[in-house]
């Protein structure tokens, strides 16, 4: 019997029917290409077979890659699954996949964030992402109290989120000390910033949000206080306004004049 690594964030998922909701959500069709990633003891990996061409699973544990070898040993040897023993934050998709993908994982909460900035800022982006995330890291994505914040701002500028279903804590084992959620995004890609330097972009948000409780001119105190002024009358944002308050327009419309 394989037990949950809490070094490596495992919680299995064993419930059926959230597998079948997450394999909804993906909508997955006989010619698509799916990157699992961390498949454990592979209960999602049997459905994701059954609905696409090819999985592609990145396992980080080395026990599990030993029982998923033996357990989809025809898969593998038909290249219907490929399975590789690796950390998913160090691969580069472009060596992996070289057809467009969709992303399905229910990764280890404590790499969302990067795991997320990683595959939306990249040059080879999915097509589609459904993931599994603490229940209000996934609200706060979908900004659920209208408030923003740098992980749902990076998410909105490339995708689309949306909130599927709360996934309760009993449908893991071990149980962990939280509930869950299914996200998925949709229409990823860069067009949004198509006329945006990205980098000014991001940079600038970091800095609207480097004290919470401050008000954003204070937080963007390296800019001329004229200039700035100047810019929040234009674009009719109020001058007490937190970064949280402000939306992805704005921030794309405050990157694009002060960069001029």
């Amino acid at each position: 019997m394989i037990k949950a690594k809490k070094s490596l964030g495992q919680n299995f998922l064993k419930s059926k029917r959230i597998i079948d909701k997450i394999v909804k959500t993906a909508d997955l069709k006989p010619k698509d290409t799916v990157l699992e990633v961390g498949p454990g003891k592979g209960i999602l990996t049997e459905k994701l077979l059954e609905k696409s061409k090819k999985v592609i699973a990145i396992e980080k544990d080395c026990r599990l890659i030993e029982f998923l070898q033996e357990k989809f040993k025809q898969e593998i040897k038909n290249d219907h699954l490929i399975l590789i023993y690796s950390d998913i934050l160090e691969i580069d998709p472009k060596t992996l996949i070289k057809t467009p993908y969709k992303i399905v994982a229910n990764i280890p909460y404590y790499i969302t964030g990067q795991f997320l900035r990683k595959f939306l800022s990249s040059n080879f982006q999915p097509t589609k992402i459904v993931v599994m995330l603490q229940k209000e890291v996934a609200k706060r994505i979908t900004t659920s109290d209208k408030k923003e914040s740098i992980l749902s701002l990076s998410v909105k500028t490339y995708g689309k989120p949306k909130y599927i279903t709360t996934v309760k804590a009993i449908n893991f084992s071990p149980v962990p000390k939280v509930d869950s959620a299914i996200l998925s995004i949709d229409e990823i890609s860069k067009n949004l910033l198509k006329d945006t330097d990205e980098k000014a972009f991001f940079q600038l948000v970091k800095k609207g949000f480097s004290s919470k409780r401050k008000m954003l001119v204070n937080n963007l105190s390296f800019i001329d206080k004229n200039e700035l002024k100047e810019t929040f009358d234009k674009f009719n944002i109020p001058i007490k306004v937190r970064a949280e308050d402000l939306s992805l327009q704005n921030w794309i419309n405050l990157t694009n004049y002060l960069k001029k």
